[in-house]
C-alpha cells in the first residue's frame, strides 16, 4: 500500500464517484462526527458521486439516501439497493418476494442451529431491519473470541450459507451477492454507468475484510489506517489517520487535487 501523499491530481481528478463503507471508515463506534459529514459535502462539492457501501441494512440505507448528499446505498453487504430519483426513495431486493420469503424462511433455521451451538452469539441491534441476512455481533457491543467466530463461521458454511465477516458483524446469508456486485449493479441501473467504467472511475474506501471485493474490483482504492482482515488485495492507498479521521484526511486530499483547474469532461 502507499501512503495517500502519494496520490496524484491525475487520478483524482479523474474520478466521477466516490463509495465508502460505513463502520469505523465514515463511522466511529457507530457515530458520525461533524467533521466527517461535512466531508461528504465538500466532496460532492467537487463534483464527485456519492455511494454508501456497507453491510448496514437497507432500513439503515432508506433513511441515510434521504437525509445525506448521497446518489443511493449498496446495504446488506451488496444483496439491497437503495436509490433516490425524482425525490422517491426506493429499496430494491435482488431477488423477488416468494424467493425472499423462502430465503428467510431457511435462514431461520440456520440462524437457530448457530445460535444453540454458539451461546456467545447474540444478534445485532439492527437486525430488524434486515432483508436479506442475519447480523451477530462480534464487535459492535461485545467482543466474541475469533476461535467461536472461526468455528460459527465454518459450521454456517457447511450448511451452504454464505459468510462475510465485519469489523463488527458476523453475517449469514443466503445470497451470493457482495459488495462490488452490488455496488456494480446499482451504478448501472441508477446512473447508466457500464462495469468497466464504474471500475476506472469510481473510487472505494473502506476498512476491513468484508470490504475486499471492493478492493479487488475498482482500480483507484483506499483503506484507513486501522485497516484489518485479510484481503487476497489490498487498498492501493491507505490513510494516515482512522476511521472518520481518516476519511476526513481522504476527503480534503481529492478535493485540493481536483481544485487544481478544471477537470476532464
Amino acid at each position: 500500500m502507499r501512503p495517500l501523499s502519494a496520490l496524484s491530481a491525475e487520478t483524482a481528478r479523474g474520478l466521477h464517484g466516490l463509495l465508502f463503507d460505513l463502520d469505523d471508515t465514515l463511522l466511529v463506534e457507530g457515530r458520525l462526527t461533524e467533521a466527517a459529514y461535512a466531508a461528504l459535502f465538500r466532496l460532492r462539492e467537487s463534483g464527485l458521486r456519492l455511494v454508501i457501501v456497507t453491510g448496514r441494512p437497507s432500513g439503515w440505507g432508506d433513511v441515510l439516501v434521504r437525509q445525506w448528499p448521497v446518489e443511493g446505498a449498496v446495504t446488506e453487504n451488496g444483496a439491497v439497493l437503495v436509490d433516490r430519483r425524482s425525490g422517491h426513495c426506493t429499496v430494491r431486493d435482488c431477488v423477488d418476494e416468494a424467493e425472499r420469503r423462502r430465503r428467510r424462511g431457511s435462514l431461520a433455521v440456520l440462524v437457530s442451529e448457530l445460535m444453540d451451538r454458539f451461546p456467545e452469539l447474540r444478534a445485532t441491534g439492527d437486525v430488524g431491519q434486515r432483508l436479506s441476512d442475519f447480523a451477530f455481533d462480534i464487535g459492535e457491543r461485545q467482543r466474541v473470541p475469533a476461535e467461536v467466530i472461526e468455528r460459527a463461521r465454518e459450521f454456517a458454511r457447511s450448511r451452504g450459507a454464505r459468510v462475510i465477516c465485519s469489523s463488527i458483524h458476523l453475517h449469514v446469508t443466503w445470497d451470493r451477492d457482495d459488495k462490488a456486485t452490488g455496488t456494480v449493479r446499482l451504478l448501472g441501473e441508477l446512473l447508466g454507468v457500464d462495469a468497466t467504467a464504474a471500475r476506472f472511475r469510481f473510487a472505494f474506501v473502506g476498512d476491513s475484510a468484508n470490504d475486499a471485493s471492493c478492493f479487488a474490483g475498482f482500480a483507484t482504492t483506499f483503506g484507513v489506517r486501522n485497516l484489518s482482515g485479510l484481503m487476497t488485495v489490498p487498498p492501493r492507498y491507505r490513510t494516515e489517520r482512522p476511521a472518520a479521521d481518516g476519511f476526513v484526511e481522504l476527503s480534503q486530499k481529492l478535493v485540493a487535487l481536483r481544485n487544481q483547474g478544471p477537470l476532464p469532461s
